[in-house]
């Protein structure tokens, strides 16, 4: 059986999936486990022999699946021949730390739990510029950081998440209605659900670090109203909250809290806020369309 697995679903971003691969060949170059790496592509056929020309270059050994539609699907695929002890999807759109591989196992043999998130941070621009400290929230990016401490925490961010064999055994599959190319996003949100629901636990180390690329085209209010909006409408596919006494008194509240930051001139809040809104009222169209469809 092979130490690590490693599952890359892409689409269509092969810069960014070079500066992955260069910084995973030097992560990787020094632990003395075994690993096996799957890339699943989720874009244009041409680009599975351009991954294979980017892995070459960065003299990394990699297995490329697909063309498959759908992040979930992409996933899939790879748990399908995954062999190793310890299962990690990575986003390719990030760069890991010299030492995360190195830090991702340890955690894996050290804490005692079964599924594992690693910190998230901002990393660069295509031009090598840093994100700015006091507009976080604006690059909307994930960005997963709980301090310094090793400590239990209730879901994975599947950018930089891992579990044990025994999970994905007893869990099974992601649910191929969620995630890029379906409900759009959620897919890890709802695996986390069903780890917990099986007894699993899930831990947080602040030493595996991966740095996820900042995208202009990602930048500002626009998207993040799109993107808050497509994760109502996931949440909407895998649970069942209450729209009288949960949905409905959230989203009106939000709404106040809204006008008043606004009114106060608290930009990073009112934006925060905004994005609540979107959210659940993704979540009622969704519902919405759910029974429309019945």
């Amino acid at each position: 059986m092979t130490d690590l697995t490693i599952i890359i679903p892409t689409r269509n971003r092969l810069p960014s999936l070079g500066r992955l691969f260069a910084s995973l060949r030097l992560s990787l170059s020094r632990i003395g486990a075994s690993y096996e790496m799957f890339v699943v592509n989720n874009g244009d056929v041409p680009n599975t022999a351009k991954i294979l020309e980017l892995s070459k270059a960065a003299n990394l050994e990699i297995e490329v699946l697909g063309p498959t539609p759908g992040k979930s699907w992409g996933l899939n695929e790879g748990l399908k021949r995954a062999r190793g002890r310890i299962i990690c999807p990575l986003d390719d759109d990030v760069v890991v730390a010299p030492d995360w591989a190195e830090n991702l196992l340890e955690a894996h043999a050290s804490t005692g739990f079964d599924a594992v998130q690693g910190k998230i941070l901002p990393g660069v621009d295509p031009q090598g510029k840093a994100a700015h400290p006091e507009k976080l929230r604006e690059y909307n990016i994930p960005i997963i950081d709980y301090g310094e401490e090793v400590r239990e925490i209730r879901g994975l961010t599947g950018t930089n998440g891992s579990f044990r064999r025994e999970v994905f055994e007893k869990v099974g599959f992601y649910d191929t209605r969620l995630g890029p190319g379906a409900s759009g996003f959620s897919e890890d949100t709802e695996y986390s659900m069903r780890i917990r629901r099986e007894g699993f636990k899930i831990g947080y180390t602040p030493r595996a670090v991966v740095y996820h690329e900042l995208d202009p085209a990602r930048y500002g209010l626009a998207v993040k109203r799109s993107v808050q909006f497509r994760k109502g409408l996931s949440r909407s596919v895998y649970r069942r909250d209450s729209i009288v006494f949960d949905v409905l008194p959230n989203l009106l509240a939000n709404c106040f809290r809204f006008v008043i930051y606004r009114a106060m001139g608290m930009k990073q809040k009112s934006y925060k806020t905004e994005g609540r809104i979107m959210k659940h009222w993704g979540y009622l169209v969704g519902r919405f369309q759910g029974r429309a469809g019945k």
